[in-house]
C-alpha cells in the first residue's frame, strides 16, 4: 500500500482545495405551474409532482 513519503503541510493541502467549491444553483420557471425551481429536479407544486413541464406523480407527498 502506498505511503507518502513526507507530510503534506495544512497550507499545500487548503491550497489545492481553493478550487473545490460550491456555485450558486441554477434557477428556472416551469413553463406549465410558473412555479420557480432547481434545474433538473422534480418539484412539487399543489401536491402534484413535476418535471421538466410534466406531471409524474399525483397526490405526492
Amino acid at each position: 500500500m502506498a505511503h507518502p513519503k513526507r507530510k503534506i503541510s495544512k497550507t499545500r493541502r487548503d491550497k489545492r482545495r481553493t478550487h473545490v467549491n460550491l456555485g450558486t444553483k441554477t434557477l428556472s420557471v416551469d413553463a406549465t405551474t410558473g412555479e420557480i425551481h432547481v434545474r433538473h429536479r422534480a418539484h412539487v407544486y399543489e401536491g402534484n409532482l413535476f418535471y421538466k413541464g410534466k406531471l409524474v406523480a399525483e397526490d405526492y407527498k
